[in-house]
């Protein structure tokens, strides 16, 4: 199929472009480059480079593009910042979004996978996650995502749209092959942090929390490599054939990793130690995070490659030890 990336040269969004080449498919990059990454796109690639909300010029891209499907990875992502700069989480997140599926409906185009996230879910009263509880976010990121989700409903019911909706926490690693990998700014990702701490490229890394009640004190979060992620959204391809399908998909290893356990696998991928400041807790942050994806295993047939914290850590250090500065770098 021909596909739209929206959001097709930041970090997750880059990586589904080449799983997508790997699976046959003809990818059309869409992003404004204000997070994305020129260095991430690979050769011979069409990119766009639009604003979801610029409503003209995603006429131009659909006109010329015949597009099959849209995935859409052009989120904003800092909880923080969503916060404190809530205006512009729902100018991007939710208002051009809507936008976006707007135009392609427009063009005939009724096919949309959508990353979303477990932060939609706001603070569990039990864990696994799994995808009936109920979702009542405790920031302005994860209320944009839900309400994303809602509009996809009633699209599914009003006009036809057949779309499937995947939710994770904390995307982590790098291709396999080296080619892409994790550069933000700011960074906030504590594997890239962990890294840079202990290149001397950082400040020593700020932990927030050993009073926990986790095994080591400090907080667990599931960590799902980005290929697997990206490998979970291709799969759902073949279930939106029927007009008016919604899923909703968790998608994680179902293994918590305690901060701790991730600064224990950095340094012993890397061989360096990593200076840690440890600190209070952070308002917000909940003891422990993970997800059930024993859905998307059971319906798209998937199941995560990288099941270790170990093996995140090594495809992401092969990146970042050759690129310690980013694509820029």
């Amino acid at each position: 199929m021909k596909v739209l990336v929206a959001g097709g040269a930041g970090y997750i969004g880059s990586h589904c472009v080449r799983q997508l080449l790997a699976a046959g498919h003809e990818p059309v990059i869409l992003d404004n480059f204000v997070y994305g990454h020129r260095g991430a796109l690979p050769a011979g690639v069409k990119v766009h480079e639009v604003s979801l909300a610029d409503t003209a010029a995603l006429e131009r891209v659909f006109a010329a593009e015949h597009i099959d499907l849209v995935m859409h990875f052009a989120a904003y992502c800092y909880v923080g910042e969503s916060v404190t700069t809530p205006l512009k989480y729902y100018l991007n997140n939710v208002s051009a979004t809507y936008n976006l599926l707007d135009v392609m409906l427009r063009h005939g185009v009724k096919k949309f996978v959508f990353s979303s996230t477990c932060a939609t879910y706001g603070v569990p009263a039990t864990l696994p996650l799994v995808e009936g509880m109920p979702q009542a976010p405790i920031n302005p990121y994860g209320q944009t995502k839900l309400d994303v989700e809602n509009a996809l409903k009633a699209l599914a019911h009003a006009k036809s749209l057949s779309f499937a909706v995947f939710r994770y926490f904390n995307a982590a690693g790098a291709s396999e092959d080296g080619s892409v990998g994790e550069d933000h700014n700011p960074e906030t990702h504590l594997i890239p942090l962990a890294f840079g701490a202990a290149q001397g490229l950082r400040p020593a890394l700020q932990v927030f929390g050993t009073d926990y009640p986790t095994p080591d004190g400090t907080c667990q979060r599931d960590y799902v490599h980005v290929d697997d992620l990206s490998r979970a959204h291709i799969a759902a391809f073949e279930k939106l054939s029927q007009p008016g399908t919604a899923l909703f998909y968790n998608l994680g290893t179902g293994r918590p990793t305690s901060v701790k356990e991730v600064i224990d696998a950095v340094e012993k991928v890397t061989g360096l130690k990593v200076p840690v400041n440890y600190g209070p807790r952070r308002e917000g942050d909940p003891p422990a995070l993970f997800a059930n994806s024993l859905k998307a295993q059971s319906e798209l047939g998937w199941k995560p490659k990288f099941m270790t914290i170990e093996s995140v850590v090594e495809t992401a250090w092969r990146w970042h030890k050759a690129r310690p500065k980013g694509y820029e770098g």
